[in-house]
């Protein structure tokens, strides 16, 4: 096998944690999950299937996985990220066990494509597919980037390389969940965005450019959406993904997928963004002190390079 240990975030992931760790089996059997608590069977499931579980209190994704990294008990030569909802398919895991210990010394990342499942159906149309990710990095050349939305791992040095097959993302929860999810969602996307103008803090984040790797390319596109008119952006945005790219040929549960994900839920995070502004103004001092009353978090002593 190659010498490499997996990551993996997990809170209440019954339905999910052992088919992310039985994909995983067949190339490494070191799994390091990090676990905030949950109440339902998850690490009893992650432990009775080898993995190593620590508990640590939540704060946001990007303090909990550089936690991982930190504090994760294996000292092989690379380190994965997974979701607890994603599996890696037989041929990215055979792909992983043929090359990475052939792969030169200046490459430390390692970019797979993520294909998203949704209703069962994959959403390989309206711009969805393939999404590049850094998922495999050399250990201590890659941390996660701090930001509140959308986190990265960031390489230190070296360069990246992309390997052929796929990782996938297929989430088993119902739709009521899904939403209340992307509620969450919308309001850490609105203080990513209000930070782009603000900079509440000093993040190590990834640096924007076209012309970059996936996730550059992908935060410049961001930032310049970001600078586009409320609640024109959405539409804007909907309308390329399901008619200029397509997404209708993903069916029904693809006119749901790209209206919840490419519309509803980016009009919903327009509409919180007006209210902080509605409500308070475009005060930075005001801005900190409504999300601490109204959703208990602290922008200055919460940020997510704080450990």
């Amino acid at each position: 096998m190659s010498s490499i240990s997996a990551i993996i975030l997990t809170h209440n992931e019954e339905k999910h944690i052992g088919r992310c760790i039985a994909s995983l089996l067949p190339f490494t059997k070191e799994i390091f999950i990090v676990d905030s608590f949950s109440t339902d069977q998850t690490v009893e499931i992650a432990r009775s299937m080898g993995a190593v579980v620590a508990q640590n209190p939540w704060v946001n994704y990007a303090t909990q996985f550089n936690y991982g990294i930190q504090h994760t008990p294996f000292k092989t030569s690379w380190l994965m990220r997974m979701d607890a909802d994603e599996y890696v398919l037989p041929e990215l895991a055979a792909e992983i066990n043929n090359r990475l210990t052939t792969l030169p010394d200046d490459v430390s990342g390692i970019y797979v494509k993520r294909r998203v499942m949704f209703m069962n159906r994959w959403m390989r149309h309206g711009a969805y597919y393939p999404i590049w990710l850094l998922r495999l990095w050399r250990n201590g050349q890659g941390i996660c980037e701090e930001t509140w939305m959308d986190e990265h791992i960031k390489l230190s040095t070296g360069r990246s390389i992309q390997f052929a097959h796929d990782i996938v993302d297929h989430n088993l929860n119902n739709l009521t969940w899904w939403t209340q999810k992307h509620n969450l969602y919308a309001i850490r996307e609105v203080i990513d965005i209000l930070n782009m103008r603000y900079n509440f803090d000093e993040s190590i984040r990834v640096e924007p450019k076209f012309f970059g790797t996936q996730e550059q390319r992908k935060r410049y596109l961001k930032v310049k959406y970001a600078s586009l008119p409320l609640f024109t952006r959405p539409l804007v945005y909907f309308f390329y993904r399901y008619f200029v790219r397509l997404g209708l040929l993903d069916g029904r549960p693809g006119l749901m997928w790209h209206f919840l994900q490419g519309l509803w839920y980016r009009f919903l995070v327009d509409a919180k963004l007006y209210e902080v502004y509605h409500r308070v103004g475009t005060d930075k001092q005001a801005i900190i002190d409504f999300f601490r009353t109204e959703y208990g978090k602290d922008l200055l002593a919460e940020r997510p390079g704080q450990h």
